[in-house]
């Protein structure tokens, strides 16, 4: 007696599902790559049930629903058969985790702080003792006061003090002043927590990846267009061509964004 195949022996695995569904839809892999902003080389290695391109399960499951929805395939049942296949959904990890596992990744486009912080030390030294010397009386500091001419206090101006010129702008005046009209120009500000960010120009090169943290903003140009994937969007600030922009986003979801020159519109 003949025991016959079970309908999950029988279905192909996920990569090879997405294929045939691509190919079935007479569709390239660059065609599926500029509709849903996923490299070519992902798509590639995706469709050969190859998933260490996608940095990690979180994105896996990401990029096999975009792929699904492209392809006209049901996201949530190849994101299960993805699990099974896998050992299984993990318990979800907390924020302070994945971020965690973050920092220790290298990023070799990212600012060295410690030489920032040292150079920053050593002005606030000079300007010390600058000011000590110069403001500390004497002939010379007599002369040097005789040289410089006084200047005419407009009306009224004894009452109002003048503002610090060393006073950062907010966020949205700089993003507004600093955006050319040629090209898109995105800023990104985190006020509080982490956020995971890449992003791509339109010829598809990386121009960034990494960690944002609170306090801290990345501001980028291109003639074109830009993609930005946050991995935690709902943190995240977007100053778009000069205009915040707002971008609705669920929590643990990662979130795909594209914008181009003119007014924001998200791709």
């Amino acid at each position: 007696m003949s025991i016959g195949n079970s309908p999950q022996e029988d279905r192909p695995p996920v990569g090879r599902a997405l294929q045939q569904a691509r190919i079935d839809a007479r569709l390239t892999v660059e065609e599926i790559s500029t509709s849903t902003r996923v490299r070519v080389p992902i798509v590639h290695a995706i469709e050969q049930d190859d998933y260490s391109r996608c940095g990690g399960d979180v994105y896996a499951r990401g990029h096999i629903r975009t792929l699904a929805r492209a392809v006209g395939l049901d996201g949530d049942a190849l994101v299960a058969q993805y699990d099974e296949e896998h050992g299984g959904r993990p318990e979800p990890t907390p924020p302070a985790t994945l971020f965690e596992a973050e920092r220790i990744r290298p990023e070799p486009r990212g600012p060295n702080w410690t030489a920032a912080m040292v150079a920053a030390i050593v002005a606030v030294i000079g300007f010390v003792a600058f000011t000590l010397v110069s403001g500390g009386g004497g002939e010379s500091g007599q002369q040097t006061a005789e040289k410089a001419p006084s200047p005419t206090p407009s009306k009224g101006a004894s009452e109002e003090p003048s503002p610090s010129r060393s006073s950062d702008p907010k966020p949205s005046e700089s993003a507004i002043a600093g955006a050319p009209a040629d090209k898109v120009t995105v800023r990104m500000t985190v006020e509080k927590d982490s956020s995971w960010v890449s992003a791509t120009d339109h010829n598809g090169r990386l121009v960034h990846e990494g960690v944002l943290r609170a306090g801290q903003s990345k501001t980028l140009t291109d003639d074109k267009r830009l993609d930005l994937v946050l991995g935690n969007p709902g943190r995240v600030k977007l100053y778009v061509n000069g205009k915040e922009v707002k971008h609705p986003s669920e929590p643990g979801q990662v979130q795909r964004l594209s914008y181009t020159r003119g007014d924001p519109e998200a791709g």
